[in-house]
């Protein structure tokens, strides 16, 4: 069975990003692709010092979830990131974090599918979501698709599931992941849904 990694790199938990994590999650078990949730927390999380010290022992020098992640990598088959929209970017901890894991990877999520979910109350997705998706093109790791850009709108929870195109994007590319994570093919090639769009302004 298939193992995907979703990181919430947002402060809240149980926020607008894990709302959005939550149904692409959700989609992936449906399709019999087991989930596990990182939540990087609220502390505050070390940049890369370019220290040099991981090409030696294959661990960061600051010893936290980066490390923890590091010696499990093996056991998933990709990672969807998911960030809140901080001036028309990713959180910084989540930079900070993501800038650690893979400069000290060496390559072991190379491969292995990545895909990136982003929440905003209403502009800066775009940004965000690229700066993302580059530490998947720059590692060798394909990048799953959806039928958009993979962003959902609120300002709240509750504003995020009244959002019916934004988490029919996660949905899919839930599908996606899990039949790109098939090697054998036995998931067949996703059946989408009728398409649903929405406006701001309703």
């Amino acid at each position: 069975m298939s193992k995907i990694l979703l990181i919430n790199g947002s402060p809240h938990e149980k926020g607008c990003t894990y709302t959005a994590l939550s149904e692409v999650a959700a989609s992936l078990n449906a399709c019999g692709v087991e989930t596990d949730l990182l939540w990087l927390g609220t502390q505050p999380v070390a940049g890369c010092i370019a220290c040099g010290k991981c090409y030696d022992t294959g661990r960061c020098v600051f010893d936290d979830k980066v490390n923890d992640l590091l010696a499990r990598s093996q056991e998933f088959d990709g990672m969807v990131v998911g960030s809140p929209v901080y001036y028309a970017g990713p959180a910084g901890q989540l930079c900070a974090f993501l800038d650690r894991l893979f400069y000290a990877s060496r390559g072991c999520w190379s491969g292995k599918i990545g895909a990136a979910v982003v929440s905003c109350r209403r502009g800066g997705a775009t940004a965000a979501f690229d700066r993302l998706n580059k530490y998947f093109t720059i590692s060798n790791m394909p990048v799953a698709p959806s039928q958009y850009w993979n962003m959902v709108h609120g300002n709240r929870p509750e504003e995020v599931l009244q959002d019916k195109e934004g988490l029919q994007i996660m949905r899919t590319l839930g599908k996606n992941i899990a039949w790109m994570a098939d090697g054998t093919k036995q998931v067949c090639q996703p059946q989408y849904e009728h398409r649903v769009s929405t406006n701001f302004i309703r």
